[in-house]
Protein backbone atom coordinates (compact mmCIF):
# COMPACT_ATOMS: atom_id res chain seq x y z
CA UNK A 1 0.00 0.00 0.00
CA UNK A 2 1.54 3.33 -0.92
CA UNK A 3 1.11 5.99 2.16
CA UNK A 4 -0.68 9.25 1.37
CA UNK A 5 0.81 12.81 1.93
CA UNK A 6 -0.45 15.90 4.23
CA UNK A 7 -0.72 18.47 1.77
CA UNK A 8 -1.53 21.33 4.40
CA UNK A 9 -2.18 21.94 7.87
CA UNK A 10 -4.17 24.90 8.83
CA UNK A 11 -5.76 26.80 12.07
CA UNK A 12 -8.69 28.82 11.39
CA UNK A 13 -10.36 30.57 14.31
CA UNK A 14 -13.90 31.46 15.17
CA UNK A 15 -14.00 35.39 14.93
CA UNK A 16 -16.10 37.13 17.51
CA UNK A 17 -15.67 40.64 15.32
CA UNK A 18 -16.78 41.81 11.70
CA UNK A 19 -13.25 42.48 10.93
CA UNK A 20 -12.40 38.73 10.71
CA UNK A 21 -9.30 39.43 12.52
CA UNK A 22 -8.65 37.02 16.15
CA UNK A 23 -9.22 39.74 18.50
CA UNK A 24 -10.17 38.26 22.38
CA UNK A 25 -9.78 39.33 25.92
CA UNK A 26 -9.83 37.96 29.34
CA UNK A 27 -12.83 35.03 30.02
CA UNK A 28 -13.45 34.85 26.23
CA UNK A 29 -13.73 31.47 24.60
CA UNK A 30 -11.26 31.05 22.30
CA UNK A 31 -12.67 28.35 19.08
CA UNK A 32 -11.64 27.22 15.80
CA UNK A 33 -10.64 24.50 13.59
CA UNK A 34 -7.91 22.55 12.12
CA UNK A 35 -7.56 21.47 8.57
CA UNK A 36 -6.27 18.79 7.50
CA UNK A 37 -5.96 18.15 3.41
CA UNK A 38 -4.41 13.98 2.99
CA UNK A 39 -3.67 13.19 -0.53
CA UNK A 40 -4.14 9.17 -0.37
CA UNK A 41 -5.01 7.60 3.19
CA UNK A 42 -2.87 7.90 6.05
CA UNK A 43 -2.21 6.62 9.89
CA UNK A 44 -2.57 8.69 12.22
CA UNK A 45 -1.00 8.20 16.12
CA UNK A 46 -2.46 12.05 17.15
CA UNK A 47 -3.54 15.20 16.34
CA UNK A 48 -3.10 17.81 19.67
CA UNK A 49 -3.36 21.37 20.32
CA UNK A 50 -0.80 23.16 22.63
CA UNK A 51 -2.34 26.91 23.35
CA UNK A 52 -0.60 29.10 25.35
CA UNK A 53 -0.22 32.62 26.52
CA UNK A 54 3.25 34.22 27.98
CA UNK A 55 5.35 37.65 28.47
CA UNK A 56 8.95 37.01 27.95
CA UNK A 57 11.49 39.86 28.26
CA UNK A 58 15.65 39.44 27.06
CA UNK A 59 18.89 41.21 26.80
CA UNK A 60 22.60 40.99 27.06
CA UNK A 61 24.96 43.42 28.46
CA UNK A 62 28.53 43.13 28.51
CA UNK A 63 30.32 43.03 31.95
CA UNK A 64 33.94 43.82 32.94
CA UNK A 65 35.99 41.64 34.92
CA UNK A 66 38.82 42.93 35.22
CA UNK A 67 41.71 44.40 32.68
CA UNK A 68 41.72 41.67 29.96
CA UNK A 69 39.00 39.69 30.37
CA UNK A 70 35.09 40.67 29.39
CA UNK A 71 31.64 38.81 29.62
CA UNK A 72 28.19 38.95 29.28
CA UNK A 73 25.22 38.60 31.30
CA UNK A 74 22.01 37.40 30.04
CA UNK A 75 18.59 39.10 31.76
CA UNK A 76 15.49 37.00 30.98
CA UNK A 77 12.31 36.65 32.82
CA UNK A 78 8.67 35.29 31.79
CA UNK A 79 4.91 35.05 33.44
CA UNK A 80 2.66 32.34 31.90
CA UNK A 81 -1.02 33.43 31.71
CA UNK A 82 -2.27 29.73 30.46
CA UNK A 83 -1.60 27.14 28.93
CA UNK A 84 -4.03 24.40 27.88
CA UNK A 85 -3.26 21.43 26.18
CA UNK A 86 -5.72 18.88 24.28
CA UNK A 87 -6.24 15.59 21.93
CA UNK A 88 -8.67 16.22 18.83
CA UNK A 89 -7.42 12.39 17.50
CA UNK A 90 -6.04 9.33 18.68
CA UNK A 91 -3.76 9.31 22.58
CA UNK A 92 -0.80 10.46 24.20
CA UNK A 93 1.29 7.10 23.78
CA UNK A 94 4.32 8.02 21.65
CA UNK A 95 5.94 4.59 20.79
CA UNK A 96 5.79 4.23 17.35
CA UNK A 97 6.16 0.54 17.30
CA UNK A 98 2.86 -0.03 18.51
CA UNK A 99 0.17 -1.05 15.90
CA UNK A 100 -2.25 -0.08 18.35
CA UNK A 101 -4.60 2.66 18.22
CA UNK A 102 -4.09 4.13 15.04
CA UNK A 103 -6.23 6.10 13.20
CA UNK A 104 -6.98 6.04 9.57
CA UNK A 105 -7.59 9.00 7.72
CA UNK A 106 -9.26 9.09 4.18
CA UNK A 107 -8.11 11.11 0.97
CA UNK A 108 -9.74 14.87 1.75
CA UNK A 109 -10.47 17.70 3.83
CA UNK A 110 -10.94 17.08 7.45
CA UNK A 111 -11.79 19.34 9.98
CA UNK A 112 -11.15 19.30 13.49
CA UNK A 113 -13.02 21.61 15.95
CA UNK A 114 -11.25 23.01 19.48
CA UNK A 115 -11.98 25.14 22.41
CA UNK A 116 -10.67 26.80 25.55
CA UNK A 117 -11.51 29.25 27.82
CA UNK A 118 -9.11 32.31 28.52
CA UNK A 119 -8.33 32.75 32.04
CA UNK A 120 -10.64 35.43 33.89
CA UNK A 121 -7.73 37.44 35.51
CA UNK A 122 -6.86 39.96 33.74
CA UNK A 123 -3.78 39.23 30.80
CA UNK A 124 -1.44 41.70 29.18
CA UNK A 125 -2.10 43.11 25.85
CA UNK A 126 -0.55 41.28 22.68
CA UNK A 127 2.94 43.34 22.44
CA UNK A 128 6.38 43.15 20.43
CA UNK A 129 8.79 45.40 22.17
CA UNK A 130 12.31 46.01 21.80
CA UNK A 131 13.28 43.51 24.39
CA UNK A 132 10.55 41.59 25.22
CA UNK A 133 6.97 40.59 24.16
CA UNK A 134 3.51 39.34 25.06
CA UNK A 135 2.09 36.27 22.96
CA UNK A 136 -0.82 34.02 22.63
CA UNK A 137 -0.60 30.98 20.32
CA UNK A 138 -2.43 27.96 18.94
CA UNK A 139 0.47 25.24 17.69
CA UNK A 140 -1.14 22.33 16.00
CA UNK A 141 1.14 18.95 15.59
CA UNK A 142 0.20 15.80 13.48
CA UNK A 143 2.25 12.62 14.89
CA UNK A 144 1.98 9.87 12.15
CA UNK A 145 4.16 6.47 13.09
CA UNK A 146 8.17 6.61 11.95
CA UNK A 147 7.59 9.69 10.60
CA UNK A 148 8.58 13.32 12.18
CA UNK A 149 5.97 15.29 13.78
CA UNK A 150 3.71 17.99 11.03
CA UNK A 151 4.00 21.38 13.40
CA UNK A 152 1.70 24.41 12.70
CA UNK A 153 1.39 27.65 15.14
CA UNK A 154 -0.84 30.69 14.80
CA UNK A 155 -0.97 33.88 16.79
CA UNK A 156 -4.06 35.70 18.02
CA UNK A 157 -4.58 38.83 19.57
CA UNK A 158 -5.56 39.87 23.37
CA UNK A 159 -6.90 43.37 24.46
CA UNK A 160 -7.24 44.33 28.14
CA UNK A 161 -9.60 46.64 27.76
CA UNK A 162 -8.64 49.72 29.28
CA UNK A 163 -11.92 52.37 29.38
CA UNK A 164 -10.90 55.98 29.23
CA UNK A 165 -14.54 56.41 30.39
CA UNK A 166 -13.14 56.71 34.11
CA UNK A 167 -12.83 59.81 36.51
CA UNK A 168 -8.79 59.39 36.43
CA UNK A 169 -8.70 59.52 32.94
CA UNK A 170 -10.95 62.57 32.45
CA UNK A 171 -9.26 64.35 34.67
CA UNK A 172 -7.11 67.51 32.99
CA UNK A 173 -3.34 67.16 32.94
CA UNK A 174 -1.58 70.61 33.36
CA UNK A 175 2.14 71.90 34.22
CA UNK A 176 3.76 74.95 34.02
CA UNK A 177 7.65 75.04 33.94
CA UNK A 178 10.29 78.35 33.56
CA UNK A 179 14.14 78.42 32.74
CA UNK A 180 16.60 81.12 32.99
CA UNK A 181 19.19 81.12 30.48
CA UNK A 182 23.35 82.10 31.89
CA UNK A 183 26.08 82.70 29.88
CA UNK A 184 29.21 83.35 31.96
CA UNK A 185 27.98 86.42 34.34
CA UNK A 186 24.99 87.63 31.99
CA UNK A 187 21.59 86.40 32.53
CA UNK A 188 18.95 86.90 30.17
CA UNK A 189 15.35 87.11 30.88
CA UNK A 190 13.29 83.34 32.11
CA UNK A 191 11.45 81.85 29.06
CA UNK A 192 8.36 80.67 30.37
CA UNK A 193 6.32 77.04 29.28
CA UNK A 194 2.58 76.76 30.73
CA UNK A 195 0.60 73.56 28.90
CA UNK A 196 -2.41 71.80 29.53
CA UNK A 197 -4.77 68.98 27.75
CA UNK A 198 -8.20 68.19 28.53
CA UNK A 199 -7.52 64.91 29.70
CA UNK A 200 -5.81 61.89 30.35
CA UNK A 201 -6.59 59.23 28.75
CA UNK A 202 -7.16 58.76 24.36
CA UNK A 203 -7.66 56.11 22.24
CA UNK A 204 -5.66 55.69 18.91
CA UNK A 205 -6.93 57.63 15.93
CA UNK A 206 -7.94 60.77 18.30
CA UNK A 207 -6.19 64.31 18.57
CA UNK A 208 -4.96 65.65 21.45
CA UNK A 209 -5.71 69.43 22.20
CA UNK A 210 -2.85 71.30 23.57
CA UNK A 211 -3.15 74.74 25.07
CA UNK A 212 -0.33 76.34 25.83
CA UNK A 213 1.66 80.09 26.43
CA UNK A 214 5.01 80.57 25.90
CA UNK A 215 6.90 83.90 26.44
CA UNK A 216 10.37 84.54 25.61
CA UNK A 217 12.41 86.81 27.53
CA UNK A 218 15.66 85.94 26.88
CA UNK A 219 17.59 87.38 23.78
CA UNK A 220 17.47 84.05 21.56
CA UNK A 221 14.95 82.57 19.27
CA UNK A 222 13.33 79.55 20.50
CA UNK A 223 10.64 77.21 19.18
CA UNK A 224 7.96 75.53 20.68
CA UNK A 225 7.17 71.46 20.41
CA UNK A 226 5.08 68.66 21.20
CA UNK A 227 5.46 64.84 20.77
CA UNK A 228 4.55 61.93 22.46
CA UNK A 229 6.42 58.90 23.32
CA UNK A 230 6.07 55.53 23.74
CA UNK A 231 8.15 54.19 26.96
CA UNK A 232 8.76 50.24 26.94
CA UNK A 233 10.21 49.25 30.28
CA UNK A 234 11.41 45.64 30.42
CA UNK A 235 12.31 43.88 34.14
CA UNK A 236 14.36 40.68 34.57
CA UNK A 237 16.55 39.88 37.65
CA UNK A 238 15.70 42.94 39.59
CA UNK A 239 17.64 45.09 36.72
CA UNK A 240 15.43 47.23 34.09
CA UNK A 241 15.87 48.38 30.20
CA UNK A 242 14.41 51.22 29.00
CA UNK A 243 13.62 52.08 25.63
CA UNK A 244 11.74 55.44 24.64
CA UNK A 245 10.68 55.61 21.41
CA UNK A 246 9.01 58.95 19.05
CA UNK A 247 5.24 58.15 18.10
CA UNK A 248 4.25 61.13 16.95
CA UNK A 249 5.00 65.56 17.21
CA UNK A 250 3.99 69.18 15.94
CA UNK A 251 6.31 72.04 15.66
CA UNK A 252 5.06 75.76 16.73
CA UNK A 253 6.25 78.95 15.01
CA UNK A 254 9.57 80.10 15.86
CA UNK A 255 9.41 82.63 18.60
CA UNK A 256 11.54 85.83 18.74
CA UNK A 257 13.01 87.74 22.01
CA UNK A 258 10.52 89.36 23.62
CA UNK A 259 7.41 87.59 22.13
CA UNK A 260 4.56 85.19 23.50
CA UNK A 261 2.83 81.96 21.98
CA UNK A 262 -0.50 80.75 22.21
CA UNK A 263 -1.77 77.59 21.63
CA UNK A 264 -5.74 77.21 21.82
CA UNK A 265 -5.96 73.89 21.10
CA UNK A 266 -3.49 72.95 18.69
CA UNK A 267 -3.93 69.04 17.34
CA UNK A 268 -1.85 66.61 17.31
CA UNK A 269 -3.20 62.98 16.41
CA UNK A 270 -2.47 59.58 17.90
CA UNK A 271 -1.30 57.52 15.30
CA UNK A 272 -2.13 53.57 15.47
CA UNK A 273 -0.11 52.40 18.44
CA UNK A 274 -0.36 50.02 21.13
CA UNK A 275 -2.82 50.34 23.86
CA UNK A 276 -0.81 50.86 27.49
CA UNK A 277 0.26 48.00 29.33
CA UNK A 278 -0.03 48.60 32.96
CA UNK A 279 -0.57 45.16 34.96
CA UNK A 280 2.73 42.68 33.43
CA UNK A 281 4.99 42.84 36.10
CA UNK A 282 7.94 42.13 33.49
CA UNK A 283 6.60 44.81 30.78
CA UNK A 284 5.26 48.04 31.18
CA UNK A 285 4.06 50.50 28.36
CA UNK A 286 3.50 53.59 28.72
CA UNK A 287 2.74 57.27 26.53
CA UNK A 288 3.39 60.62 27.37
CA UNK A 289 3.14 63.81 25.72
CA UNK A 290 5.92 66.31 26.04
CA UNK A 291 5.56 70.16 25.46
CA UNK A 292 8.66 71.23 25.29
CA UNK A 293 10.84 74.49 23.88
CA UNK A 294 13.54 74.10 21.60
CA UNK A 295 16.83 76.15 22.99
CA UNK A 296 19.90 76.37 21.07
CA UNK A 297 22.99 76.49 22.24
CA UNK A 298 21.07 75.28 26.10
CA UNK A 299 18.85 72.42 27.31
CA UNK A 300 15.24 72.94 26.13
CA UNK A 301 12.47 73.23 28.54
CA UNK A 302 10.15 70.62 28.72
CA UNK A 303 7.12 69.51 30.60
CA UNK A 304 5.55 65.61 30.67
CA UNK A 305 2.07 64.61 30.57
CA UNK A 306 1.21 61.47 30.91
CA UNK A 307 -1.14 59.75 28.77
CA UNK A 308 -3.30 56.68 28.77
CA UNK A 309 -3.91 54.52 25.55
CA UNK A 310 -6.88 52.52 25.49
CA UNK A 311 -9.37 50.29 23.76
CA UNK A 312 -12.50 51.84 24.82
CA UNK A 313 -13.18 55.52 23.40
CA UNK A 314 -14.79 58.09 25.07
CA UNK A 315 -18.47 57.89 25.55
CA UNK A 316 -20.82 61.24 23.76
CA UNK A 317 -21.90 62.07 27.46
CA UNK A 318 -17.84 61.78 28.86
CA UNK A 319 -16.75 63.83 25.83
CA UNK A 320 -19.99 66.33 26.63
CA UNK A 321 -18.55 67.02 30.77
CA UNK A 322 -15.23 66.45 30.08
CA UNK A 323 -15.07 68.93 27.55
CA UNK A 324 -16.54 71.41 28.68
CA UNK A 325 -15.62 71.49 32.11
CA UNK A 326 -11.59 71.08 30.39
CA UNK A 327 -12.67 74.55 28.09
CA UNK A 328 -14.37 76.28 30.71
CA UNK A 329 -11.45 76.05 32.70
CA UNK A 330 -8.87 76.23 29.98
CA UNK A 331 -10.50 79.74 28.63
CA UNK A 332 -10.28 80.83 32.37
CA UNK A 333 -6.62 80.17 32.33
CA UNK A 334 -5.24 80.87 29.04
CA UNK A 335 -7.69 82.87 26.90
CA UNK A 336 -8.64 85.12 29.25
CA UNK A 337 -12.49 84.90 29.95
CA UNK A 338 -14.08 87.47 30.93
CA UNK A 339 -16.51 88.33 33.65
CA UNK A 340 -19.66 90.57 33.19
CA UNK A 341 -19.01 94.16 33.73
CA UNK A 342 -22.26 94.55 36.09
CA UNK A 343 -22.96 91.44 38.33
CA UNK A 344 -26.34 91.26 39.19
CA UNK A 345 -26.42 92.31 42.89
CA UNK A 346 -27.19 89.33 45.63
CA UNK A 347 -31.13 89.23 47.65
CA UNK A 348 -31.48 91.21 50.78
CA UNK A 349 -31.15 89.94 54.22
CA UNK A 350 -35.03 90.76 54.19
CA UNK A 351 -35.88 88.99 51.35
CA UNK A 352 -34.33 85.54 53.02
CA UNK A 353 -35.08 85.79 56.44
CA UNK A 354 -38.66 87.41 57.30
CA UNK A 355 -38.43 89.02 60.92
CA UNK A 356 -41.24 86.59 61.73
CA UNK A 357 -38.49 83.34 61.42
CA UNK A 358 -35.72 85.84 62.54
CA UNK A 359 -37.74 86.62 66.10
CA UNK A 360 -39.24 82.79 66.47
CA UNK A 361 -35.71 81.16 66.10
CA UNK A 362 -34.42 83.78 68.52
CA UNK A 363 -37.37 82.86 70.57
CA UNK A 364 -35.77 80.81 74.05
CA UNK A 365 -35.02 76.74 73.16
CA UNK A 366 -36.80 74.25 75.31
CA UNK A 367 -34.34 72.08 76.76
CA UNK A 368 -33.52 69.53 80.06
CA UNK A 369 -33.36 71.43 83.13
CA UNK A 370 -29.40 70.27 83.50
CA UNK A 371 -29.21 72.28 80.26
CA UNK A 372 -30.70 75.50 80.33
CA UNK A 373 -28.60 77.95 82.56
CA UNK A 374 -25.92 76.92 79.89
CA UNK A 375 -28.24 77.37 77.27
CA UNK A 376 -29.26 81.00 78.54
CA UNK A 377 -25.73 82.27 78.75
CA UNK A 378 -23.40 84.38 76.60
CA UNK A 379 -21.81 81.44 74.30
CA UNK A 380 -25.09 80.41 72.94
CA UNK A 381 -26.49 84.18 72.67
CA UNK A 382 -23.50 84.82 70.36
CA UNK A 383 -24.10 82.42 68.25
CA UNK A 384 -27.77 82.42 68.11
CA UNK A 385 -26.86 86.46 66.88
CA UNK A 386 -24.13 85.10 64.57
CA UNK A 387 -26.34 82.88 62.56
CA UNK A 388 -29.28 85.56 61.86
CA UNK A 389 -26.84 88.64 61.40
CA UNK A 390 -27.10 90.21 58.13
CA UNK A 391 -24.75 90.18 55.74
CA UNK A 392 -22.69 93.31 54.69
CA UNK A 393 -23.94 95.50 51.90
CA UNK A 394 -23.02 94.85 48.66
CA UNK A 395 -20.54 96.90 46.51
CA UNK A 396 -19.67 96.61 42.81
CA UNK A 397 -16.23 97.96 43.70
CA UNK A 398 -13.73 95.38 45.31
CA UNK A 399 -12.19 96.28 48.12
CA UNK A 400 -9.21 94.21 47.37
CA UNK A 401 -8.71 93.94 43.34
CA UNK A 402 -6.19 91.49 41.70
CA UNK A 403 -3.67 93.11 39.62
CA UNK A 404 -4.81 93.82 36.27
CA UNK A 405 -3.25 91.97 33.35
CA UNK A 406 -1.49 95.60 32.07
CA UNK A 407 0.37 96.12 35.49
CA UNK A 408 2.16 92.50 34.94
CA UNK A 409 5.55 92.58 34.49
CA UNK A 410 6.94 92.45 30.88
CA UNK A 411 10.12 91.18 29.62
CA UNK A 412 12.85 93.39 30.22
CA UNK A 413 13.77 95.46 27.99
CA UNK A 414 17.15 95.63 26.03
Amino acid sequence: MVLGKVKSLTISFDCLNDSNVPVYSSGDTVSGRVNLEVTGEIRVKSLKIHARGHAKVRWTESRNAGSNTAYTQNYTEEVEYFNHKDILIGHERDDDNSEEGFNTIHSGRHEYAFSFELPQTPLATSFEGRHGSVRYWVKAELHRPWLLPVKLKKEFTVFEHIDINTPSLLSPQAGTKEKTLCCWFCTSGPISLSAKIERKGYTPGESIQIFAEIENCSSRVVVPKAAIYQTQAFYAKGKMKEVKQLVANLRGESLSSGKTETWNGKLLKIPPVSPSILDCSIIRVEYSLMVYVDIPGAMDLFLNLPLVIGTIPLHPFGSRTSSVSSQCSMNMNWLGLSLPERPEAPPSYAEVVTEEQRRNNLAPVSACDDFERALQGPLFAYIQEFRFLPPPLYSEIDPNPDQSADDRPSCPSR
